[in-house]
């Protein structure tokens, strides 16, 4: 694999049109790209952590987290250390612990950002809770158990004390300048020797 990015924000931060429009360059360049949106819906984890996701409680909120952790362990295994993949982009993917608990995230988010690979492009498109709130209420579907002021402003805070490793992009502008914005990084990175 040549290229890995990762989106990563909360809800409605836009991490879907992102994952398209930096697709869609790649793919301009006779690149082979797989994308990978956690939770995935081809896999019997992700499933489950989407059933969770779309119910209450402190056993569904540990086990939307607990599945959503083995689904993108499982996208890493298949496609990350698959060399056929050219242009891997994963939409979610260590940020999500931003919903445990309390001094749990911090710890958490060590151990994983430790075991999983990073990259140069990975992307923390940081949207303002009630811009947030605002687009997922505009998309219609289900909510999740998340999707509510208090614990959108809960997890952007929690995430913020992580994402010193990633490229914090403001995200209640267009979608053309955010993309702009992460096209210019993720092309400076193709210039980089390989790591």
């Amino acid at each position: 694999m040549n290229k890995f990015i990762v989106f990563d924000g909360l809800d409605g931060c836009g991490k879907d049109t992102q994952v398209n429009l930096i697709a869609e360059m790649y793919e301009g360049q006779g690149r082979d790209v797989v994308i990978r949106s956690h939770p995935c819906n081809d896999n019997k984890f992700g499933k489950k952590s989407k059933q969770a996701l779309l119910k209450t409680g402190k056993l569904n909120h540990i086990k939307a987290t607990f599945y959503y952790g083995l689904d993108a362990l499982r996208s890493v295994h298949m496609y990350y250390y698959n060399k056929k993949t050219d242009v891997l982009i994963f939409s979610r993917y260590t940020i999500a612990v931003a919903y445990l608990p309390n001094v749990v995230d911090t710890i958490v988010y060590r151990i994983v950002s430790f075991i999983l690979p990073k990259s140069d492009c990975m992307f923390f498109l940081d949207v303002s809770p009630e811009e947030s709130l605002r687009r997922i209420k505009a998309r219609n579907e289900d909510e999740e158990m998340f999707e509510n002021i208090e614990d959108l402003k809960k997890a952007r805070a929690k995430a913020k004390k992580v994402t010193y490793e990633w490229n914090v992009i403001p995200s209640d502008d267009s979608p053309e300048i955010i993309s702009e914005k992460i096209k210019k990084i993720c092309l400076e990175s193709d210039k980089l020797p390989a790591k």
